[in-house]
């Protein structure tokens, strides 16, 4: 039986409760990836890609969904901190797991955009690209702008990310950066 992949892409900046309810409708998968962006291909301002990783990795454990793990192939396959596309990392994971049949999982703001990826019809050639978006409209730009302006992030992430944040101490300003 081929093993079904699903591939969950995202800046992780930080993890949602958005996330989380996509990731509760792609449980039918054998193995759902979480893959932060490592050099984002549009050029979006990130956290530093270690603390996403640990936020994702926390978020994960408090999910306690069997099929989810994080996976850092951006950062493998990155050269020179150029962007890596979701070719690249779809290409990649397939050697990685030849005989498996992988999903490119997109949210509804990048399907609407899809064409504008780097090889979009070959990445529909060779994989299926399954959009599903949030179910709970909260997104990693609530939980940021909550913590510009010091108000509560409890309600909008999961108790472990929230641990991080506050233990970081992370700030982030309105552009993004740390």
């Amino acid at each position: 039986m081929t093993k079904k992949i699903a591939v969950f892409g995202s800046a992780f900046n930080p993890p949602s409760l958005g996330h989380k309810s996509v990731l509760e409708r792609l449980s039918h998968f054998d193995h759902v990836l979480l893959v932060p962006s490592y050099s984002h291909a549009w050029g979006k301002v990130m956290l530093n890609y270690d603390s996403r990783c640990t936020m994702v990795a926390a978020f994960i454990e408090d999910l306690n969904f069997s099929n989810l793990s994080l996976c850092r192939i951006e950062e493998a396959i990155s050269q020179n901190d150029k962007p890596v596309t979701t070719y690249d990392v779809m290409h990649s994971l397939q050697n990685e797991h030849p005989n498996a049949e992988l999903t490119f999982v997109v949210g509804p703001d990048n399907f609407l955009s899809f064409s504008k990826f780097y090889r979009a019809k070959d990445i529909l050639s060779h994989w299926q690209v399954l959009s599903c978006p949030e179910t709970v409209p909260i997104r990693s730009t609530d939980v940021r702008d909550n913590i510009v302006k010091n108000r509560p992030i409890s309600h909008l992430t999961t108790p472990g990310v929230v641990r991080i944040i506050t233990s970081q101490h992370f700030y982030v300003a309105s552009d993004g950066q740390k």
